[in-house]
């Protein structure tokens, strides 16, 4: 228990002021009840009552008004001392009653708050305030143990990938240290420096998504088809290197983004599909879309849903899997979708879908 909740101070529970309020309200109502009526005896003039029939008399004189007055106060005190207990007798059967849903919804909030997220509280009955708080609480414990689930897999994932190059680093100078006569020295250097390169764009890419998680994006009216242009030249040299055919279909698409991002959408995407197609890579843009398409072999569509996946391998095993995960928070933080779909004829299409500005 936190210190806050220590420190406060011992009050009525909700239950027990349920319940002295619903006493409560029985007894000033019975008093209410009881003065009106006392009040109407109070204004009846005080004249000898007689009987409508002599023969009623036998059995003595009628009551006087005094006399009934005196009678009504006393039936009225013992009126609201058993208004009093079934109110609250009542009421704190009632007030527990309806305050038992509150109670299972404390119980799961408490159990979610000692880490445990996979209580569910499940109301059922009539549609109330109730079953609407357990059925949001619900919806925010799935998302949370979602959340959590994804962030434990990728901070094992990434401890996992980021110790790879550090150990393979580690074995190239140790071989190179037991026997550095016979060591190709340019040829460990090249691959001391991809090794260690490898390891820079996973922690570049590791600070691009937890920045986009933290921060603000400021977004302007960018145009699509300029922003592949602007990444066309280096594109285009990795594709000649890779012996892949490029080309593109461009149309003037106005949205609401921002230039470095989409560029860096543009960028993930197109040298995905260089390095994983089978030769020939089309990009195009119109309409706030962005598709880009290459050839290959068959992918099975339930494999390509892991694609956008922190650290998932692409079929050829290669890669540190970032790519596009970071493609996917991009296009979220733009409001927009990706979609990712396998060719019938081999291949890969991924769609980025914007708002188009004036559509």
């Amino acid at each position: 228990m936190s210190e806050r909740l220590m420190t406060r101070r011992p009050r009525l529970t909700v239950r027990l002021r349920l319940t002295l309020s619903y006493a409560g309200l029985l007894v000033v109502s019975g008093a209410a009840v009881s003065c009106i009526i006392w009040l109407v005896f109070r204004i009846v003039p005080n004249y000898p009552l007689t009987a409508a029939n002599p023969r009623d008399l036998q059995s003595g004189q009628p009551p006087s008004r005094a006399e009934i007055l005196d009678l009504v106060v006393k039936l009225s005190a013992w009126t609201l001392g058993f208004l009093a207990l079934v109110g609250l007798v009542g009421g704190w059967i009632l007030a527990g009653r309806m305050l038992k849903p509150l109670q299972e919804i404390t119980a799961a909030a408490r159990r979610a708050a000692s880490g445990s997220l996979d209580h569910r509280i499940g109301l059922t009955g009539i549609r109330d305030e109730f079953t609407d708080l357990s059925d949001t609480f619900d919806e925010m414990l799935d998302r949370l143990q979602a959340s959590f689930e994804q962030y434990r897999r990728f901070a094992a994932n990434a401890s996992h990938e980021l110790r790879t190059p550090h150990a393979v680093m580690k074995t190239m100078l140790d071989v190179a240290q037991a026997d550095p006569e016979h060591q190709d020295v340019p040829q460990l250097v090249k691959r001391l420096a991809e090794t260690n390169q490898r390891g820079i764009d996973i922690v570049e890419t590791l600070l691009s998504l937890t920045a986009l998680d933290n921060r603000e994006v400021e977004v302007d009216p960018v145009d699509l088809a300029a922003v592949v242009r602007s990444a066309w030249p280096a594109l285009s040299a990795e594709a000649a290197e890779a012996g892949t055919t490029l080309s593109s279909e461009l149309t003037e698409s106005v949205v609401e983004g921002n230039d470095v991002l989409l560029h860096q959408v543009v960028t993930n995407l197109v040298q995905n599909a260089i390095r994983h197609g089978g030769g020939t890579v089309s990009v195009r843009v119109s309409g706030g879309c962005l598709v880009v398409r290459n050839d290959g072999g068959i992918l099975d569509a339930a494999r390509v849903r892991t694609f956008v996946e922190p650290f998932a391998k692409d079929r050829y095993g290669a890669g540190h899997g970032l790519g596009l995960a970071l493609v996917r928070r991009i296009v979220e933080v733009h409001r927009g979708r990706l979609e990712l779909a396998p060719n019938p004829d081999g291949g890969l299409t991924a769609t980025v879908v914007l708002r188009e500005l004036g559509s």
